[in-house]
C-alpha cells in the first residue's frame, strides 16, 4: 500500500484550493464534503469536488473524500454520487462518525453496487474514522466489518466531546495538551484503534494539529503518533506537509540500524542459525520484521 504520512484536508466547495493541493508534495489529498462545508453549500460542494476530479491533473497522489456521515440527510447522496461519477478515480472514500460496523457493511454493499453497474474495476476503499465512545468500543468489529477497509483515522475533536473532556484550545485539536495532563492525553484512544488496524492488516491515521503556526507542536504531536504505530496524520495546511512526511519517514539513524539487523540476521540464515546477535544484543524475528518494513518503506519513499 502507498504511504499516508500526511493527508491534506481540502475544503470540497472551494475549487482554488484544489488546484493549490495538487501542486504540494502531500501523500493524500482529502476533499472534505463535512466539517469544512456549510450546510448550505453541501450540494455545491460535492459538485465542485466531481469537477475537480475530473479535470484536475493530480499525478501520482493519493485521493480521497471524506462525505457526510451516514446518519445525515447527505451522506447517502454523497456516496452515491461522488462514487457514481469518480468512482473510478479515487481511491477511497472517508467515512466520518463510524459507531457501528453497520456503517461499514452499508457502505460496503452500495460501493459494490456502483462498482458492478459503472464497471469500475478496482475497488474503491474506505477510510473509517473514530470519533466517538461507541465507535471506539466498536473499533474491533468496525475494523473487520469490510476487506475495503485501508485505514482506521482518529477524530480528536468529536472524540473530546463524545467523552466529556475539558476543551483546553480553540481548535480543540491536540494543542496545550501537556497544561493539563502528564503525558499523552490521548494515548489510550490511539493506541486502540492502532492494534485494531495493526491486527488486520490496514493503517492507523493520528488527526490533525490544530495550530498550523506552532511547528513544534506539530512535529511533537505526530512523533508521538508515530512512536505508537500511526503511519501517518491529517493535516490542515500545506505549511504542516513537510515536517509530517519527515516525521512519518525512517531517519538515516533508523535506517542504518535496520540493514545492520537485516544482514545479521541473513548472515545467520546463511549459516544455517535461528538466533540472531547484533552488537552482543539477541534480535527476535518481530524486530526482524521492523527493520524490513522500515527498510521497504526507505526504498519506496527513495531514500535509500
Amino acid at each position: 500500500m502507498k504511504p499516508r504520512r500526511s493527508i491534506l484536508s481540502v475544503p470540497g466547495h472551494v475549487e482554488k484550493m484544489h488546484h493549490k493541493a495538487s501542486k504540494t508534495n502531500v501523500d493524500v489529498i482529502m476533499l472534505d464534503m463535512e466539517d469544512s462545508v456549510p450546510v448550505n453549500m453541501k450540494e455545491e460542494a460535492r459538485k465542485q469536488i466531481i469537477q475537480s476530479l475530473m479535470t484536475i491533473e493530480w499525478g501520482n497522489k493519493t485521493l480521497s473524500v471524506r462525505i457526510n456521515s451516514l446518519d445525515t440527510a447527505y451522506g447517502y447522496r454523497d456516496l452515491l454520487e461522488i462514487g457514481e461519477s469518480a468512482g473510478h478515480i479515487i481511491d477511497s472514500i472517508v467515512i466520518p462518525k463510524v459507531n457501528h460496523p453497520g456503517d461499514i457493511y452499508f457502505a460496503d454493499k452500495m460501493l459494490g453496487g456502483i462498482e458492478i453497474n459503472k464497471g469500475i474495476s478496482k475497488p474503491v476503499g474506505i477510510e473509517a474514522s473514530i470519533e466517538t465512545a461507541g465507535g471506539l468500543e466498536n473499533v474491533t468489529e468496525i475494523a473487520g466489518a469490510s476487506s475495503r477497509i485501508v485505514t482506521l483515522v482518529f477524530g480528536i475533536a468529536d472524540y473530546s466531546a463524545s467523552v466529556g473532556a475539558r476543551l483546553v484550545s480553540i481548535s480543540g485539536h491536540g494543542e496545550q495538551e501537556d497544561k493539563i495532563y502528564p503525558g499523552h492525553r490521548w494515548h489510550f484512544a490511539l493506541s486502540r484503534i492502532v492494534m485494531a488496524a495493526k491486527a488486520r492488516g490496514i493503517m492507523a491515521i493520528d488527526a490533525p494539529f490544530g495550530n498550523f503556526k506552532d511547528p513544534e507542536g506539530l512535529r511533537g504531536s505526530g512523533s508521538m503518533a508515530c512512536a505508537i504505530g500511526c503511519d501517518g496524520k491529517w493535516v490542515i495546511h500545506p505549511d504542516q506537509i513537510d515536517i509530517i512526511n519527515q516525521v512519518f519517514s525512517p531517519c538515516r539513524e533508523d535506517i542504518d540500524r535496520a540493514v545492520k539487523i537485516l544482514e545479521a540476521f541473513n548472515q545467520a540464515q546463511s549459516k544455517g542459525r535461528g538466533a540472531v546477535a547484533v552488537e552482543g544484543r539477541m534480535v527476535d524475528q518481530a524486530t526482524v520484521h521492523l527493520a524490513k518494513q522500515l527498510y521497504d518503506q526507505a526504498r519506496y519513499l527513495k531514500i535509500i
